[in-house]
C-alpha cells in the first residue's frame, strides 16, 4: 500500500480503512501506545499495538526517534487526547535509535534551553517547537512568492557575488581565491586583486537592490527573494551573518504608492499564515503564552502571538513623518519622566525603544514613518524638494512592528542623474564604480520605489521566537559555521 502522511490522515480521517503511516516514534508507552509523528503536521498519530501479536524483539526496538512503518485499521480513539488512532497490524522497523544515546539529544522528550537545541540544530527539526517554526517559515516564504505572483510581479536572481556595497556599510564578506599566505602585491604592499579569479575585489552582497533597480526599470515591477550577508560582528538576537531578503522594486512608483503595497504585503502574509498554520500558530500561541506569565507584569506582551497577527491584518497602518514621530515621542509622558533609554532629538535614528513606543502606546496599529533626515540615509533615496537647511530629508520609510519594531525598510529612488551624482560624491562614491546603475538614469529615467523585508524578522514575528537563530535553520553568527 501507499504510505499515508499523517496530516492527511487526521484532516480527512476515514474510520474503518486501513492505511499505512511512516515516522519517527516520539513515545511508545506500555508495549501498547506509540505516538508517530512524520513532520507534515505538528500532531501525532496515536499507534496502538496488541502486543501478543508481535514478537518481542521488534518491540524493543520502537524507541524514542525510531523511524518505524505501521499498517493498520483507523478507528474512532477509545481514549482521550485524539479522536482517532490506529489499530496497527503490521510493524516496519526502518531505523534505530539507542535509548542511551537518544537521553543526550534534543530528542529526548523533556523541556530543553533553546542554547541545547541551537547546538544540535541538525536534530531540532524534530522537536515540536522547531517543527513548527520551520513550517510557518515554509508558509510565510511561499505566501510571499504567491503575493508577488498575483500583483504580475517578476521573480528575479540578483547577483550573490558583487562588486558594489548597496548600504555602504563596508562590512562585507570577501570572495577570492588568491593564496591567503602569499597573496600577489603591488608596489604599495596592498592585494593586487586584478589577479583574482575576477579581476578586481568581489564580496558577497548585502542586498540585491541595485540590481533589482535595473530589472524593474525594463520590467515594471520586479522583486529579489536571495540570501544576503553581513560581515557585522554582532552577537544580538536580531543580527545573522547570513540572512534572506525581499527587495521589490516598482518603476513609476512614489513613495505613497510603495507604502501600500509593503502594508499590503504584511497583511497578506499575516492573513495567510492564520488561515494556514492553525495548528503550529494554536502551539506557538500557547507556548508564549507560558513563558509570558513566568516574565514580570511590565515585561509581558500586552498581545498574544494570534492577536498581534490580527493587529497587523484589521488595522489600517498608521502614517506619520519623522519630524512628526520626535514631536510624538519628545511630548510623551514616557519622555518627560525619563523613561526611554536613549535621548529623542530631531536629526537621530529612532532606537527600538521609540519605535515601539509609537506602535504600542501611542497609535496601537502599525506605524509607517517617512521622510528621513538625509544624513543617516543611504546615497540612493531620493532628496525631497523644499527642505530647510539643516534639515534635508529623504523619502524614506520604515514600517514599525509591534514587539519587534522595524519591520520593512524603503525609499523612492532617486531618479534624478545629477541629484544622484552629487549624492555619490557625498557619500565618497566613485562613480566608476556605479557606471551601470547612474546608466540607468541616463536612458529613460523615471521615479521608482521599492523596499526591503528581512525575512528571518517576519519569520519572528509569525512565530513569536525572540532570536533569530531559532527562525532559520543553520544559523551563522560570529565564530559559528556549524553544520
Amino acid at each position: 500500500m501507499k504510505r499515508t502522511k499523517i496530516a492527511d490522515l487526521l484532516s480527512q480521517p476515514k474510520v474503518g480503512e486501513t492505511y499505512v503511516v511512516k515516522g519517527w516514534v516520539r513515545s511508545f508507552r506500555n508495549d501498547r501506545f506509540i505516538q508517530l509523528n512524520d513532520g507534515s503536521t505538528i500532531n501525532n498519530l496515536q499507534g496502538v499495538v496488541e502486543a501478543s501479536n508481535f514478537d518481542e524483539a521488534i518491540l524493543k526496538k520502537i524507541t524514542t526517534a525510531a523511524s518505524v512503518g505501521l499498517t493498520g485499521v483507523l478507528m474512532e480513539s477509545q481514549g482521550s487526547g485524539q479522536a482517532v488512532e490506529l489499530q496497527v497490524t503490521e510493524i516496519e522497523i526502518i531505523g534505530e535509535a539507542n535509548p542511551d544515546e537518544v537521553q543526550r539529544t534534543v530528542m529526548q522528550p523533556r523541556k530543553h534551553g533553546l542554547e541545547f537545541l541551537r547546538e544540535q540544530a541538525h536534530l531540532r527539526f524534530r522537536t515540536n517547537l522547531f517543527g513548527a517554526v520551520f513550517r510557518v517559515r515554509h508558509a510565510v516564504s511561499y505566501a510571499i512568492h504567491q503575493f508577488f505572483n498575483d500583483q504580475g510581479f517578476y521573480y528575479i536572481h540578483t547577483p550573490i557575488i558583487t562588486g558594489s556595497d548597496a548600504e555602504g556599510a563596508g562590512e562585507m564578506f570577501r570572495v577570492t581565491n588568491l593564496d591567503a599566505k602569499n597573496p600577489p602585491l603591488n608596489e604599495d604592499g596592498s592585494v593586487n586583486f586584478s589577479e583574482d579569479f575576477f579581476g578586481k575585489s568581489v564580496n558577497l552582497t548585502v542586498s540585491g537592490q541595485l540590481e533589482g533597480e535595473l530589472a524593474a526599470l525594463a520590467l515594471g515591477q520586479i522583486y529579489t527573494f536571495g540570501p544576503t550577508f553581513r560581515a557585522e560582528n554582532s552577537n544580538t538576537s536580531r543580527h545573522l551573518a547570513e540572512f534572506w531578503m525581499i527587495e521589490p522594486e516598482v518603476a513609476f512608483n512614489d513613495i505613497h504608492d510603495n507604502m501600500d503595497l509593503a502594508e499590503n504585503m504584511l497583511k497578506y502574509i499575516c492573513d495567510y499564515v492564520m488561515k494556514n498554520c492553525a495548528d503550529d500558530l494554536k502551539f506557538l500561541n500557547e507556548r508564549e503564552a507560558q513563558e509570558q506569565q513566568a516574565k514580570p507584569q511590565n515585561e509581558r506582551n500586552e498581545l498574544g502571538l494570534i492577536e498581534r497577527l490580527q493587529f497587523v491584518t484589521t488595522n489600517d497602518f498608521k502614517r506619520i513623518t519623522y519630524t512628526e514621530a520626535i514631536d510624538v515621542l519628545m511630548n510623551s509622558n514616557h519622555y518627560k519622566k525619563k523613561k526611554f533609554k536613549y535621548d529623542v532629538n530631531w536629526g537621530t535614528d529612532l532606537q527600538s525603544e521609540h519605535e515601539r513606543y509609537l506602535v504600542e502606546k501611542e497609535f496601537k496599529r502599525p506605524v509607517i514613518i517617512t521622510d528621513y533626515p538625509a544624513s543617516f540615509k543611504a546615497f540612493y533615496m531620493r532628496a525631497n524638494d523644499g527642505c530647510e537647511p539643516g534639515k534635508e530629508t529623504v523619502a524614506a520609510m520604515d514600517i514599525l512592528f509591534p514587539g519587534i519594531g522595524e519591520m520593512v525598510g524603503g525609499s523612492q529612488r532617486e531618479e534624478r542623474l545629477e541629484v544622484l551624482k552629487k549624492k555619490c560624491a557625498d557619500f565618497g562614491i566613485h562613480e566608476e564604480d556605479l557606471w551601470w546603475y547612474l546608466d540607468t538614469r541616463r536612458f529613460g529615467s523615471v521615479p521608482h520605489a521599492g523596499f526591503g523585508l528581512g525575512f528571518e524578522r517576519m519569520v519572528m514575528f509569525v512565530t513569536g521566537m525572540t532570536n533569530i537563530r531559532d527562525v532559520i535553520p543553520f544559523p551563522r553568527t560570529p565564530q559559528n559555521a556549524e553544520f
